[in-house]
């Protein structure tokens, strides 16, 4: 049975030395020891997210950081998942304009997922990547067409729930709830509320600047950190299903590559 998923958080996933080869973040372990992860059938979980833009209130990294703590959460559930470094740059350019704003673009960040993914299938034969910036969706769904055909064994998760669309009420929820000191929340302030049907267009055609002066669509105003912890728990419960339904937890020993 799963442990009660409001019982973890970011916090869960150890970090250090001292956990040895149980560490559930890749970047923790000694080559011998990620090769005892691998060998026992870990699924390797990347976070992909972007630096960009998150109004006058979030942090730049805001898409990385909902990313990575979905990972970790995840990790702290299903002791075979193990927690990649995270891809802090993504195809940001619809932010453009807005200093601050790094995007790599669509090609790049394909490559460099297929790329990515490929030198990981030579250790771990399960790859998980979990966006949090709906930039990325096109390319990743491009990337993880082209890693299948290949027979490599890769999913991309996108996160499915009822909110407004950029650095509003969820986003600052979510960030309230994992790191509260990095949220400027006297400097929130609505943006562009419009639904996506009527914004899409606009937002293809000039990007976020043309119809948010301070990046914003939606409203942060009166967010709070326990509704960002209730969206987290759901989409951590989602995230969960989602990969017990493309992995069983009882999994097999990997099979080593010709």
């Amino acid at each position: 049975m799963f442990e009660s998923v409001a019982d973890h958080s970011v916090a869960d996933a150890p970090r250090g030395r001292a956990n040895g080869s149980r560490s559930r973040v890749a970047a923790d372990l000694t080559w011998p020891e990620a090769g005892e992860r691998a060998a026992a059938g870990a699924i390797l979980a990347v976070p992909v997210g972007a630096t960009e833009q998150h109004g006058p209130h979030l942090p730049l990294s805001t898409d990385t950081d909902i990313a990575a703590a979905l990972c970790a959460r995840l990790a702290a559930l299903r002791p075979d998942v193990l927690v990649a470094p995270a891809i802090p740059y993504g195809a940001s350019g619809e932010h453009a304009g807005f200093p601050g704003t790094l995007s790599i673009g669509q090609a790049a960040l394909e490559l460099l997922v297929v790329e990515l993914c490929r030198s990981a299938t030579d250790t771990v034969d399960r790859i998980l990547l979990v966006n949090w910036h709906g930039g990325n969706l096109e390319p990743l769904r491009r990337a993880e067409t082209l890693l299948r055909s290949e027979s490599r064994d890769v999913r991309v998760y996108l996160p499915r729930y009822q909110g407004d669309l950029h650095a509003g009420r969820s986003e600052t929820a979510v960030q309230l709830a994992l790191t509260p000191d990095r949220v400027r929340l006297d400097r929130a302030e609505a943006g562009d509320v419009r639904p996506l049907s009527q914004l899409m267009p606009l937002l293809r055609d000039a990007g976020v600047r043309s119809v948010s002066a301070n990046g914003v669509l939606g409203d942060p105003t009166g967010a709070t950190a326990d509704e960002g912890a209730t969206l987290l728990d759901h989409l951590t419960t989602d995230l969960l299903d989602r990969t017990r339904l493309w992995w069983p937890v009882a999994a097999l020993e990997r099979t080593v590559r010709p």
